[in-house]
């Protein structure tokens, strides 16, 4: 089958793997780029699915609270020119302030609530919305939010306005859930705790990892061994409390939990534009047609030749 360039791009932006390796993966997948990930990750050749470093877009996430209760709001533009202007960041502010004290819980519901305060004297968030795209010429999106209430210390982080998280803690202090709210921003867990992981994602990882195996030259017993020690290596890389704390290697979140008597209740994180795929402008190709159109325009500006 006819293997595109363009496919072969994208699996390699996943995997971290050559061009041949993928084009191969690709053909024995019948260009089945989903398939050809988990067949390349079972041959060794893939180091991860990194699918997420072709996410692009751009807006801002915000935070807001107010006592034990946060909100984390998503607000999407089209370019980061926009996302760093007043008006924008206004109105996403204006978002999350309304989200904490709203009980609406999607975003339709949000932009429509009256109740609130909202900025300019408008009557909703969608009219502020409206009103903001008209003035700025960008399409502008609330894309989503989530609300916190933590039975204990309630941390909240923002990472440059790209980047937030929050973390309800039972025990422990507010230091505690700050500094677990920034690790949660940096690390980028999955889950909390291995209890957390769905068993598909164990069992589809147990798969991946005996696969790779094969060939080993070893009694099965040990190969065994050989899997869980891996998958325990893996779990701990994906849940919160079998990290390494950022902001000290030598110890474990886990380890941090329990000198605190602490457990994480709940954690969330938001990065601008994750899952969103930003469409990739040519900028070589624009400039060949202008140039095109530039020389073409002259040729009919110009003196006829007879």
């Amino acid at each position: 089958m006819n293997i595109t360039a363009d496919s072969v791009k994208q699996l390699r932006e996943r995997t971290g793997a050559g061009m041949m390796e993928c084009k191969k993966a690709l053909v024995e997948t019948q260009g089945d780029l989903d398939a050809a990930v988990e067949l390349m990750r079972k041959s060794g050749l893939a180091k991860a699915d990194k699918k997420a470093a072709r996410v692009a877009a751009e807006g801002t996430v915000v935070t807001e609270r107010a006592g034990n209760s946060a909100v984390l709001v998503e607000v999407n533009c089209e370019t980061d020119f926009v996302a760093r202007s007043d008006e924008f960041l206004s109105f996403a502010r204006d978002v999350a302030r309304k989200a904490l004290v709203t009980a609406s819980t999607d975003v339709a519901a949000l932009l429509g609530a009256a109740e609130g305060a909202v900025s300019g004297g408008v009557a909703t968030l969608e009219d502020q919305r409206r009103a903001l795209i008209a003035k700025i010429g960008e399409n502008i999106s609330v894309r989503r939010f989530v609300r916190v209430d933590s039975p204990g210390p309630l941390g909240a982080y923002v990472h440059g306005g790209r980047i937030a998280s929050l973390v309800a803690l039972k025990g422990g202090d507010e230091a505690l859930a700050k500094d677990l709210a920034m690790h949660v921003a940096a690390a980028n867990p999955a889950y909390i705790d291995v209890h957390g992981v769905p068993a598909a994602v164990l069992d589809k990882e147990r798969e991946i990892l005996a696969e790779q195996t094969k060939g080993e030259k070893k009694p099965p017993e040990i190969i065994a061994k050989m899997v869980e020690g891996r998958l325990r290596k893996y779990l701990a890389e994906i849940t919160l409390v079998g990290q390494a704390f950022v902001k000290d290697e030598d110890t474990t979140v886990e380890k941090l939990l329990k000198q605190a008597n602490a457990t994480v209740v709940q954690f969330v994180r938001y990065a601008v534009g994750d899952g969103i795929e930003k469409k990739q402008d040519d900028f070589v190709g624009e400039v060949m047609a202008q140039v095109k159109a530039q020389e073409k325009a002259k040729g009919d500006d110009g003196p006829s030749k007879h």
